[in-house]
């Protein structure tokens, strides 16, 4: 169901908006905890390693879909608002063609460069070959990733963010099953695991595509709307690029500090494989309320409405800070208990490099939350410069410190890089909303 976020209460309308949202992230990141689960569990140690040293590489093709995903929601949140919906019609279309033009490209380079990237971040050599065999099937999959994401981009634009929940409920619970299946019963190894996230994967995907159709049929009259415009495409860039960038960017920081973590060996790359694992379910689910701000905020500036606007950052801090104490308990206090979902053993050193990684970083979870939460007001209006700076910000520090850090400290000091790189990070976010240099951007560009 399509929602005018511009409409009614404002905390109401952005909770009730906000919470399938997170419900289908929390969804979103079993795929991956199911993989690292059961290969930990039912495959050994090397192979949980396996999933966790691929997943850094992942993340790279992870941005460029999240990348899409802003550029088309900004846009079509604000056309929307505006109730141009013959423009709204043209922005989806025009999105998708970009979409299916870069996914391709990207399978194609993915499947030259899986060998060069994983020696890249020094991926030992017991690892190298399931490392590699996730990370091919995971790449055969990027159209999936990335029409998946445009199409939740789309319906959270419309205002409506429980049909994507739906679709991944029932896709994320049938690949755990899938997983356990292929693993156990039919005798797999690390394909086993990445085959069952490819097929779910690709049924949510081919079924979100289909419903927005569906919907775009009913809310949208065809009409002369352009399938591609150019004029749309150079708006959808302006967002999609800097967003692309900024998540790339963050991913090679991850690689960087992947292949710290990797020269300490494969104990420690297993621990971290968990802890990172939890850590950054915990960070994009802040990650997903803070899209539902900046939705919130596209929508109303698109109605010219700036004041409230202004309120989504108040109530996505504090549905930020409400997600953020349990957990910090959570994995401060119960560290241990937690990553027993991947280790068998909680005295392993594995076990004591991942609780060491959540206790320092778990208690700067509510400063990542007003980065976040102010990077998606700004987001939303379209103004990605300061956005990018303070991204930037954050990660030169974080990789930079982590091989400071690990040199005097060892795999303790690439832990404490987080801390450091967030608080810097959240400063300048701050600093740039609190100046309206968006609001005087999203005034001289209203569409």
């Amino acid at each position: 169901m399509n929602r005018n976020l511009s409409e009614g209460n404002p905390a109401g309308v952005l909770i009730r908006f906000a919470l399938p949202l997170l419900g289908s992230m929390l969804f979103q990141q079993l795929y991956n905890i199911a993989d690292s689960f059961v290969a930990g569990r039912f495959i050994g140690e090397n192979a949980l390693a396996a999933v966790g040293n691929s997943y850094e590489i992942t993340l790279i093709f992870i941005a460029f879909a999240f990348g899409c995903n802003m550029g088309a929601s900004v846009l079509v949140s604000q056309y929307y608002g505006a109730g141009r919906l013959k423009e709204m019609r043209s922005a989806i279309t025009t999105s998708a063609i970009s979409v299916g033009v870069l996914a391709v490209v990207l399978t194609l380079l993915g499947m030259i460069l899986t060998d060069p990237l994983l020696e890249l971040i020094n991926t030992p050599e017991e690892i190298m070959e399931d490392s590699a065999i996730y990370l091919d099937i995971y790449i055969m999959g990027l159209l999936f990733l990335f029409f998946y994401n445009l199409a939740t981009g789309i319906f959270t634009a419309m205002g409506d963010s429980r049909t994507p929940f739906i679709f991944l409920a029932v896709s994320s619970t049938a690949n755990i099953f899938a997983d356990i299946l292929f693993v156990t019963a039919f005798g797999m190894g690390v394909d086993g695991v990445a085959w069952a996230t490819f097929i779910c994967q690709g049924v949510s995907c081919i079924a979100a595509c289909i419903a927005i159709v569906r919907r775009l049929k009913v809310t949208v009259p065809a009409g002369d709307a352009p399938l591609f415009d150019a004029h749309i495409f150079r708006r959808f860039l302006i967002v999609a690029v800097p967003s692309m960038l900024q998540q790339s960017f963050v991913s090679v920081g991850n690689i960087i500090v992947q292949s710290v973590v990797n020269s300490f060996g494969a104990s420690v790359i297993a621990g971290y494989s968990a802890a990172i694992k939890l850590n950054n379910m915990v960070v994009t689910s802040i990650t997903t309320l803070g899209n539902a701000v900046s939705s919130f905020s596209a929508q109303n500036i698109g109605a010219g409405n700036f004041a409230r606007a202004k309120q989504g950052f108040r109530i996505g801090v504090l549905m930020t800070y409400a997600f953020c104490i349990p957990v910090v308990i959570l994995f401060f206090f119960f560290s241990r208990t937690v990553l027993l979902l991947f280790l068998e053993n909680g005295g392993s050193d594995a076990a004591m490099s991942g609780i060491a990684f959540l206790r320092i970083v778990s208690p700067f979870y509510f400063v990542v939350s007003l980065k976040i939460v102010s990077d998606a007001v700004i987001r939303g209006a379209g103004d990605m410069t300061p956005f990018m700076i303070s991204t930037f910000s954050d990660l030169i520090l974080r990789a930079g410190l982590a091989i400071v850090f690990s040199s005097l400290f060892g795999s303790v000091g690439i832990w404490l890089s987080w801390p450091v790189g967030w608080v810097v990070g959240a400063v300048v976010s701050l600093v740039f909303l609190k100046s309206g240099h968006w609001i005087r951007y999203a005034e001289r560009t209203r569409i």
